[in-house]
């Protein structure tokens, strides 16, 4: 089944680390052209030429996700220069952990725009196209948090319950079609996102991070939705049990969600 996707083409936002880059270099070491996308340029070009080494081939963007105008200017370029994409994988994302009340709405909105709209907007753009593919996949990244709304992280919790939703009722939608969604609830991940939440006004190191995992892990799970597609997969395996803590132990955690928050947010 490898083979199948040997010079298909995928296209993979939030790619200039992380996950992102992960799912890039797995992809691109099973034989497939692979189109990088995120803000910073001089990421983009570090692992493209990276590919490049190894023998991939790779086409680069600089957009930020996070506008409209933008969305629609890459899929505009990447059907000229490329074609259209035989994988999407909605990655690009940001995260912030503390008190709701003091999340200023500048990152409550660009947190909106990339972790909900960008993956909409673009699978809207990308979808009557991908159909006419003889084959198609779109993978989002989602978390466990999704399944288990968490302090801390309201807006981002909220934000990937959209995405496994949305995801849900496309992959119903797509049955006998040859397009398939499928999203990945993901459990914490060694990337620089902890680092990122912890740069922003306000904000602060999202817990469970010692509890994370190597991002190539994720890019090998991701690759495994590719070959075997289903609406949802978790990684790592054991926190497929995530959802059971909320049907069952929602109450242990409404008790003690607050005091760990505000525990981790004491000086």
């Amino acid at each position: 089944m490898n083979q199948s996707w040997n010079n298909k083409t995928a296209l993979i936002t939030g790619a200039s680390g992380g996950i992102g880059a992960a799912i890039a270099l797995k992809f691109a070491s099973e034989g497939m052209r692979v189109i990088l996308v995120a803000r910073r340029l001089e990421k983009l070009s570090e692992l493209a030429n990276l590919i490049k080494s190894r023998g991939g081939i790779v086409y680069y963007y600089a957009f930020d996700l996070s506008k409209s105008e933008n969305r629609v200017e890459l899929v505009s370029v990447v059907k000229k220069d490329v074609g259209i994409p035989d994988i999407l994988v909605n990655n690009a994302g940001i995260g912030w952990y503390g008190y709701f009340s003091k999340m200023p709405w500048e990152i409550a909105n660009d947190l909106l725009a990339l972790n909900i709209e960008a993956p909409t907007h673009l699978t809207s753009l990308l979808l009557s196209d991908m159909l006419k593919l003889k084959v198609g996949r779109i993978i989002n990244i989602g978390s466990i948090a999704g399944k288990l709304p968490e302090q801390g992280v309201a807006l981002y919790s909220a934000s990937k319950s959209y995405l496994d939703s949305f995801t849900t009722s496309l992959f119903r939608e797509l049955r006998g079609t040859r397009l398939t969604t499928s999203v990945l609830r993901a459990g914490p991940v060694k990337t620089d996102f902890f680092n990122h939440a912890a740069e922003y006004k306000n904000g602060s190191r999202i817990p469970a991070e010692s509890l994370a995992i190597s991002a190539e892990r994720v890019a090998n799970k991701t690759w495994s939705l590719i070959l075997h597609p289903r609406r949802y997969a978790y990684i790592p395996f054991y926190t497929i049990l995530s959802p059971l803590l909320e049907t069952f132990f929602s109450w242990a955690l409404d008790l003690l969600g607050p005091i760990l928050l505000k525990y981790s947010r004491e000086p």
